[in-house]
């Protein structure tokens, strides 16, 4: 029998929306971390962003510093300088390359690929975005600790969260992931927070940071491993191919 044109249709949609059914029982779990992790990160920092391109600042983020600074004295001050110092030159850029090398070392090229890519990326992606938007930081007040780059996103806040969540990626399959979690998330607290404390930073220029690199972080590990972290142990990228033997050792 012939069909009209409505009806053939009518069942190629009703084809699809059973296919796309079955596709989203089979895979609900991978899909919803996909979402968390990756897509709630990108629609926060989208939201951010045009807010800043369109209005040049969310109505939020004077108000918060403003606050945080009538709580401002010379104890705190130094212990903001330290955490602010350390959530960047002198703690995150060495800690990664140093474990970047010290995957190398152990000859876990794949992850030490992966390394690169994550903390490599968000470092490339927070330049661009900072020469895309070209934000001016915060002149409320003197900083004591002045910068004089552009400041939309944070370079520390996207710094110490691709940090800890390519740590998390890959001491997910192992029993330290929830020690590189609670840490972890503690430290990238305590940087943005000294940033919007030493007035250097908006708070929507470390909600940015943190939303931009976590999702970057988490796309890289979907690409590499085929999920959001690590599934196994011995998981490795397949573009860097199988991690060489281990050398016997000189009483074998």
């Amino acid at each position: 029998m012939h069909r009209t044109r409505k009806e053939v249709v009518i069942g190629a949609a009703r084809g699809l929306a059973r296919a796309l059914v079955r596709f989203v029982r089979a895979r609900w779990k991978p899909l919803l971390l996909l979402f968390f992790g990756v897509g709630l990160p990108l629609v926060a920092f989208g939201d951010l962003a045009e807010d800043v391109w369109s209005r040049g600042g969310i109505g939020w983020d004077e108000p918060i510093l403003r606050y945080v600074h009538q709580h401002e004295t010379p104890g705190r001050t130094a212990v903001m300088k330290f955490i602010s110092a350390i959530g960047y030159a002198y703690g995150v850029v060495p800690l990664a390359i140093l474990i970047g090398l010290g995957l190398l070392v152990v000859r876990r090229r794949g992850n030490a690929l992966f390394w690169a890519v994550a903390m490599g990326g968000a470092g490339v992606l927070n330049q661009s975005a900072k020469l895309s938007f070209r934000r001016a930081r915060p002149e409320l007040w003197q900083s004591p600790a002045p910068e004089h780059t552009y400041s939309f996103p944070s370079g520390h806040a996207m710094g110490s969260m691709a940090l800890v969540a390519a740590l998390a990626v890959l001491a997910w399959p192992t029993r330290w992931r929830w020690w590189a979690i609670a840490l972890g998330g503690v430290f990238t607290l305590l940087v943005g927070f000294s940033r919007v404390y030493l007035g250097v930073h908006f708070p929507s220029d470390v909600v940015a940071g943190w939303s931009a690199s976590l999702a970057w972080v988490l796309g890289v590990s979907q690409v590499a491993y085929g999920r959001l972290v690590k599934p196994r142990p011995r998981a490795t990228p397949a573009a860097a191919g199988p991690d060489p033997a281990p050398e016997p050792s000189a009483g074998t």
